[in-house]
């Protein structure tokens, strides 16, 4: 089957019109924009002049939603840089004290940055999932995609969680790395990646991992305003496009997840989210539900950048889908 360039219309061709999710298992929350970083690729725009950030009352009333919601399973924290938001700690172990399990996508080296010792032996503490971003195992690579000096940060992060216990099986402290690719062009396949990654950090630098996520980057904000600049922004949407995959439907991400702004308004998935589209297409905050169950389902907003995800092995949060 040959996918056409409006993403209703190449559902439509699977029988999957229109797209719902299921049951909830995952809340992705968006504590803010603010980061130390200004990546590339990042579809957030997040970086260190950001003022968007969540406030406590928002974090109280997540809280409390989650107390609501016992099909709940996994507490996701993204920005930004999450440890930089003042109630970063408080949602970990509210989400902790009630059993749930928590992810914290650090970008490694905001473990260097003044005043931030506390958060590996957090982490550690509290018994935090870590999944980091590393789009390559060379200095170089890693530079040009997120600024000078952050491939060395990033090691120095890595060995000192590895220090606090993470990687190692041991431990039970999980630690993941994510790989994006550096220009407009599909991951590789996922286990060799991995396989390269594992030994490529190992030999080197001593580092253990768990898993490597790839991940598809998205043809929004940062991205497509570079691939735009370099006139390559129809040549990547015809590249996912062309390789859109039906069998990744079933496993994407806005199946089971819901994503939460720094404001509280609610989303599909993350994506959805920095493109403002609304939860089915209806402007939702948490203040509107009951219990975070309630949008179960119900129509998924797509748009053109889901090819994104649909595209090859596909791709989410939790990396290839097939």
């Amino acid at each position: 089957m040959i996918a056409t360039h409006d993403f209703q219309e190449t559902l439509g061709s699977c029988h999957e019109i229109p797209l719902r999710r299921g049951e909830l298992e995952i809340l992705q929350v968006n504590v803010g924009k603010l980061c130390n970083q200004a990546c590339h690729h990042c579809h957030v725009d997040a970086g260190p002049g950001r003022k968007e950030r969540m406030t406590r009352a928002t974090a109280e009333r997540l809280v409390e939603l989650l107390r609501r919601s016992p099909g709940v399973g996994t507490v996701d924290l993204t920005g930004g840089a999450p440890e930089l938001n003042a109630h970063f700690r408080f949602l970990v172990e509210s989400a902790r004290a009630q059993g749930l399990r928590v992810i914290d996508r650090c970008n490694l080296t905001i473990l260097s940055e003044p005043g931030m010792d506390w958060v590996g032996p957090f982490l550690r503490d509290a018994r935090v999932e870590v999944v980091s971003s590393l789009p390559c195992y060379l200095q170089e690579n890693v530079d040009r995609q997120r600024g000078d000096d952050v491939f060395d940060r990033s090691i120095s992060a890595l060995q000192q969680l590895k220090s606090l216990g993470y990687g190692r099986a041991d431990t039970g402290l999980k630690l993941d790395l994510v790989y994006n690719p550096l220009g407009p062009s599909l991951p590789s396949p996922q286990a060799q990646l991995e396989e390269d990654y594992k030994r490529e950090l190992g030999e080197r630098f001593g580092i253990e991992f768990n898993q490597l996520y790839t991940i598809t980057n998205m043809p929004i904000r940062r991205f497509a305003r570079m691939l735009a600049r370099e006139g390559r922004a129809e040549e990547y949407m015809g590249l996912l496009v062309h390789h859109f995959n039906p069998g990744t439907l079933p496993g994407l991400m806005c199946r089971n997840t819901l994503s939460v702004s720094w404001d509280g308004r609610l989303y599909d998935c993350d994506f959805n989210q920095m493109l403002d589209l609304d939860l089915g297409g209806q402007r939702t905050t948490i203040w509107d539900l009951e219990s975070l169950s309630d949008p179960e389902g119900g129509e998924i907003a797509v748009a053109n950048h889901c090819f994104g995800c649909t595209a090859g092995a596909g791709s989410s949060c939790g990396g290839a889908l097939s």
